[in-house]
C-alpha cells in the first residue's frame, strides 16, 4: 500500500506542477510548439516579419559534436526562405550567456553544410533566447545582435544573428502581448488564439494532462533507475538507498537539460532549490 500511496501522491504532485506550468517551462513548450503555427506566431513577432512560414522544425534537436560538447536545442525551425532559427526558452537566468549563444550558433553551422559544400551555401541563422528577465541588463525588451566591422560601422555580413527577448516585459505592444502569453497558466488569459489552444490541449483536457504526467513520470523513473544502478555498481553497502538519492540527482540533471526551472525540479523531487543547485553545480550549498 505504501508504494501505491506513494505513486498516487507523486501523480497528484505532477498534476499540481502541470497546473502551474507556462510556456516558459520547457516541458510544456516542447509539446505546445509541436504545432508549427505556434512557432510561426512567435517568430513573426520576434522578427517583426508577418510573412514567416515555417516549413519544418524539430523539437529537442540533438546536435552532436564528436570532438567536444554536444547540445540539445529547444526548437530548430526552417522558414520558406531557407533561414534557420533556434528558439531557446529559458525561465531561469542560468545558461543564457553570450558565449552559450555563440556556441549554439556554431553548432548549427557545423550541421548545416554537407561535406564539400561551399561556405556561401550557409543559410542565415538566428539563435533566439527568450529569458525570464533582462539578462543583458541594458533595459531593452529585445536585443538584436550581429557582427559589425567597427572601423566603418557596417555589418560583417556573415548571416549569423542572435536575439535576446525579455519575457518580463508585458506591455501592450505586440511583443509585450507575446511575452504576456508565454507567462500565462490558463488559456483564457491569453491574447493569441493559437497559443491558447496549445495551453488548453495540454493543460485543460484530461488527455493532455495525462500526457504531461506520463512525461514527468518517465523522467523521474529513468533518473531513479540510473541512480540505483550507479549506486550498486559502485559497491556501496547501502546501494539501494544511495541509488535513490543518486537517482534524484540524475533526475535533476535530466530535467535541467530539458530547461525545466530549478523551482519546478525542486517541487517534483521534494527537495530544496539549494539542493537542486548543488546537484547542477550552480552552488556549493547542500541543504
Amino acid at each position: 500500500m505504501t508504494g501505491v500511496k506513494g505513486s498516487e501522491a507523486r501523480e497528484a504532485r505532477y498534476r499540481d506542477i502541470i497546473s502551474k506550468l507556462t510556456l516558459m517551462s520547457d516541458t510544456l513548450m516542447r509539446n505546445v510548439f509541436k504545432d508549427k503555427e505556434c512557432t510561426e506566431h512567435l517568430l513573426r513577432i520576434i522578427l517583426g516579419d508577418p510573412g514567416i512560414e515555417v516549413l519544418e522544425q524539430t523539437l529537442q534537436k540533438d546536435y552532436k559534436n564528436l570532438w567536444g560538447r554536444s547540445a540539445v536545442l529547444d526548437c530548430v525551425a526552417k522558414d520558406q526562405s531557407g533561414r534557420i532559427f533556434d528558439v531557446e526558452i529559458q525561465q531561469d537566468g542560468e545558461g543564457t550567456t553570450p558565449r552559450r549563444a555563440r556556441y549554439y550558433s556554431g553548432l548549427m553551422d557545423m550541421n548545416l553544410l554537407k561535406r564539400g559544400e561551399d561556405f556561401e551555401r550557409l543559410p542565415e541563422t538566428y539563435v533566439i533566447f527568450i529569458t525570464g528577465d533582462d539578462v543583458l541588463g541594458h533595459g531593452e525588451p529585445i536585443y538584436h545582435i550581429e557582427k559589425e566591422i567597427k572601423e566603418v560601422r557596417k555589418s560583417f555580413g556573415d548571416g549569423a544573428r542572435i536575439i535576446y527577448a525579455d519575457a518580463s516585459r508585458r506591455d501592450e505592444t505586440e511583443l509585450g502581448r507575446l511575452m504576456h502569453d508565454l507567462n500565462c497558466r490558463e488559456s483564457k488569459e491569453m491574447h493569441s488564439p493559437v497559443l491558447a489552444e496549445g495551453i488548453r490541449r495540454y493543460k485543460e483536457t484530461e488527455e493532455g494532462v495525462e500526457h504531461m504526467c506520463k512525461e514527468l513520470r518517465e523522467l523521474y523513473d529513468e533518473g531513479i533507475a540510473e541512480g540505483r544502478a550507479e549506486g550498486i555498481a559502485q559497491g556501496k553497502v547501502e546501494g539501494i538507498a544511495q541509488g535513490k538519492a543518486e537517482g534524484k540527482a540524475e533526475t535533476a540533471l535530466s530535467l535541467a537539460e530539458r530547461k525545466m526551472s530549478i523551482s519546478d525540479i525542486a517541487d517534483i523531487l521534494k527537495v530544496s532549490q539549494d539542493q537542486v543547485k548543488a546537484w547542477l553545480g550552480l552552488s556549493k550549498v547542500v541543504v
